[in-house]
């Protein structure tokens, strides 16, 4: 099914989805293992799997769909497996991306690009640019993210400005930090969903995600699809979401 057949017609029976769904895809090399196939597999599979969950974003009305795709610490994986996670971003670029753009998708990529290999950035350059102006959803792709490193990035960015005497260090306060965030104008995610049993954030948006529900999921990526997608929203619903008051706020 076309990615553009559900993103642009939401269900209008359903009940209000969260607005915001961060979603860190782990699993894939156990779930080829669990087969008896190679990790390549597992991420192949992914990708379908990804597919999917853009689809279900749009049907089940979230406005924004954030996915873990690349970690900054994935670098340290086997140069073999990384050649084959690039080929695949490639790939999901090239031949998605027209798809998306239809779709009225909105691609936009957070992370540290500096000493990215050419081919990559400019898809990266490409894929914003064509969608900058589409509304149906906003799909963030993180690669090459970390949470701290992009904390990090936005001190050392105020600290530059600070020592050149274009900004006073007593008005810096979260406000101002979250303007030199990767998300900067992006709202903080209502949920985080991690499949694979594992039970952290692996340096996942570690600010914006200070007030987050989190659904672990004991499934693999590859097998995570609509109705994966429909249970996690399901337990979002049942929290009652505080914000460090004494009572829960209304809506997501």
């Amino acid at each position: 099914m076309p990615v553009s057949d559900v993103v642009a017609a939401p269900a209008v029976d359903q009940v209000a989805a969260p607005v915001h769904v961060a979603v860190i895809m782990d699993g894939n090399g156990r779930w080829a293992a669990a087969r008896g196939l190679p990790r390549g597999e597992g991420h192949r599979r992914g990708v379908a799997a990804l597919r999917q969950a853009v689809r279900s974003a749009g049907e089940l009305g979230v406005k924004v769909l954030t996915i873990y795709s690349f970690s900054a610490e994935n670098w340290s994986r086997p140069a073999t497996e990384i050649d084959d996670l690039m080929a695949l971003v490639k790939r999901f670029v090239r031949d998605d991306l027209q798809e998306l753009h239809r779709a009225g998708v909105r691609v936009r990529v957070i992370g540290d690009r500096t000493g990215l290999d050419s081919e990559i950035f400019g898809l990266i350059s490409e894929a914003e640019a064509l969608t900058r102006a589409n509304d149906k959803l906003t799909f963030v792709v993180a690669f090459n993210y970390g949470g701290r490193q992009e904390i990090a990035r936005a001190a050392r960015r105020l600290a530059e400005q600070a020592a050149a005497g274009e900004l006073d260090p007593a008005s810096i306060g979260t406000a101002t930090l979250e303007q030199y965030l990767d998300t900067v104008g992006l709202p903080d995610p209502d949920l985080v969903i991690r499949t694979s049993g594992e039970q952290r954030l692996s340096n996942f948006l570690l600010w914006q995600a200070a007030y987050a529900e989190f659904v672990f999921l004991p499934i693999y990526w590859p097998d995570f699809d609509r109705a994966a997608f429909e249970q996690a929203i399901d337990e979002f619903h049942r929290r009652e979401r505080r914000f460090g008051g004494l009572k829960a706020r209304t809506g997501s």
